[in-house]
């Protein structure tokens, strides 16, 4: 049965270790979550080990230069593990043998400010999928609609018409930004398998990206807790990697919670009987 805490202060109480989303727990991809930097500094205070583990398609310090314009300090965390960063080191170790095989010319489908995954990477952009030998997805660009996948049917068929793999560096659906809700990579991803394509996902459920976070946290896995708002992935993820998780309720369920009842306890309880699997513990959100 999954505990209903008020706030994080009982889990400070019983981790040492503390592995917390990004979008949807500390920030709505505008501003930080009520309470979500006092929450940080006081787990920082009581003397705990925290690592942000992010979907985000990026480099590592790329996302860490976002969260300062968000107003989070380096201070407020010990490390930070990108899905983008793990697909980075794949692409230029070649240590796994799908990435073995996929070639150097790579067709980028996602926004300029993603870019960065390819800086230093030894990979050879090109402008068209005819020319690519893989297509990296990081979702969504900032030019068309972000809400449907429409305006991005002719690019994935392009993709498939050339047989290119497709990495996919960020296996969320969606979140929700400002109150809409916006595609990430890996609604793409999902809509290019559904065509025919090959795809591999880097990213959380996948119980890989925690090796990095379980290094950085230093504290074995019964000593550490995964805090997330999306049960597919931040949950799923805490689960594959043996790990204790939290379900932030204020991310993205909080629309699907409050339709099953004016009660936000009621309402989760309603939506985890449809799930998988359910978390230790839930939480309206990432607060002390």
């Amino acid at each position: 049965m999954t505990l209903y805490l008020d706030g994080i202060a009982p889990l400070a109480e019983r981790y040492q270790g503390f592995v917390v989303d990004l979008w949807g727990v500390i920030h709505d991809g505008l501003a930080p979550y009520p309470g979500a930097l006092e929450a940080l500094r006081r787990l920082k205070q009581a003397g705990k080990r925290i690592v942000l583990l992010s979907n985000a398609p990026r480099r590592a310090a790329s996302a860490a230069a976002a969260l300062r314009v968000l107003g989070v300090g380096d201070d407020l965390y010990d490390g930070i593990v990108t899905s983008g960063e793990v697909t980075y080191d794949l692409l230029v170790t070649r240590h796994d043998p799908f990435f073995a095989a996929l070639g150097r010319r790579v067709y980028h489908l996602g926004p300029e400010r993603d870019r960065n995954l390819l800086e230093g990477s030894g990979l050879d952009p090109v402008s068209s999928p005819a020319q690519a030998e893989f297509c990296l997805n990081t979702g969504p660009d900032d030019h068309r609609d972000p809400t449907s996948l429409e305006p991005f049917e002719a690019e994935l068929a392009a993709c498939l018409a050339a047989g290119l793999p497709m990495v996919c560096a960020n296996p969320d659906m969606k979140v929700i930004k400002g109150g809409v809700a916006i595609l990430c990579a890996g609604a793409l991803a999902r809509r290019y398998t559904e065509i025919g394509g090959i795809v591999r996902s880097v990213g959380k459920p996948d119980a890989t990206v925690y090796e990095p976070v379980m290094a950085a946290l230093g504290c074995e896995r019964g000593n550490a807790v995964a805090i997330g708002d999306s049960l597919a992935t931040d949950m799923a993820g805490a689960r594959a990697a043996g790990l204790d998780a939290c379900w932030v309720l204020g991310g993205i369920h909080w629309q699907e919670v409050a339709a099953h009842s004016d009660s936000l306890h009621e309402g989760a309880v309603s939506v985890l009987e449809q799930a998988e699997h359910a978390p230790r513990y839930m939480t309206a959100r990432f607060n002390w």
